[in-house]
């Protein structure tokens, strides 16, 4: 089955003067047009190529990738914006479209958007939403506490920063858990730090070698892995210089020092500390 707004691995059939047919295991077929055929092919030849709609509403492959496929997330550009709604440059030649009653805020010419790219039964078209919450479900979790995932970061709170967490669930980033500069559309690692009531994500930032560790600890862990695996900090150290770095009082930062130290992630040398 060729499958529309996704990467297809489809064979060769037949050459015409518009380009080459390609062909599925259940003989469905799809014009790849001249600009996108290989100089040098064989008729049998496998190619992977992404299939949508052309102008005409007619499935069409190329072999150009887009920034964005069906049921992911991206970032995406508005190029424009007219009676109809925004379209999005998504990496080919015709762009995504976004309906305006699928736009979470207007959007603006130049402006850059989070976007969840769908099939719309009703058109059979690819659209684009920028209301990406209605994509996500914490009914039933794929997710436990302490595992590892994929993060989008998705819009800013009162208290945090939601996030996509496997292009499946909702979660939230607590500003006071935030040790970095993260903008809308980052696509990170982070820990499952904690499921409340109601299966509401904490996240946390990071990679799972540091998982079911404290929360101090963890902080060190973050400077760490953003500052090349070392920090100038030493149980010599002020109780202002640790402060001003890692926002943590000096017997916290020792304490936690200690927990990472026994667990082997971190060596401990006279001018400071750095990862495993």
């Amino acid at each position: 089955m060729i499958e529309l707004g996704q990467i297809n691995t489809l064979e060769i059939l037949r050459e015409t003067d518009h380009g080459v047919y390609l062909i599925d295991d259940e003989d469905n077929e799809v014009l790849l047009p001249n600009r996108y055929v290989p100089e040098a092919f064989k008729i049998w030849d496998k190619l992977e190529v992404f299939v949508y709609l052309d102008n005409e509403e007619r499935p069409v492959a190329t072999t150009d990738m887009p920034y964005i496929k069906r049921n992911d997330f991206a970032l995406l550009r508005c190029n424009q914006v007219t009676d109809y709604g925004a379209f999005l440059d998504w990496g080919l030649v015709k762009e995504l479209f976004c309906p305006f009653k699928e736009q979470a805020f207007k959007m603006k010419p130049g402006g850059w958007y989070l976007v969840h790219c769908y099939l719309d039964e009703k058109t059979y078209r690819l659209v684009a939403s920028s209301k990406t919450n209605r994509f996500l479900d914490n009914k039933e979790l794929s997710v436990t506490e302490f595992e590892e995932v994929d993060l989008i970061i998705s819009h800013p709170s009162d208290i945090g920063m939601n996030v996509i967490v496997n292009k499946t669930h909702l979660g939230l980033i607590y500003k006071d858990q935030i040790f970095k500069d993260i903008s809308v559309g980052d696509k990170l690692k982070g820990i499952v730090k904690k499921i409340r009531p109601g299966n509401k994500l904490d996240i946390a930032l990071g990679q799972i070698g540091y998982r079911n560790i404290e929360p101090n600890a963890e902080r060190i862990m973050q400077e760490l892995n953003d500052n090349s695996g070392y920090i100038n900090l030493t149980d010599k150290s002020s109780p202002d210089a640790i402060k001003d770095k890692l926002q943590m009082s000096k017997k916290n930062f020792k304490k936690a020092v200690g927990t990472l130290y026994k667990q082997r992630l971190i060596e401990i040398k006279p001018d400071g500390i750095y990862l495993a």
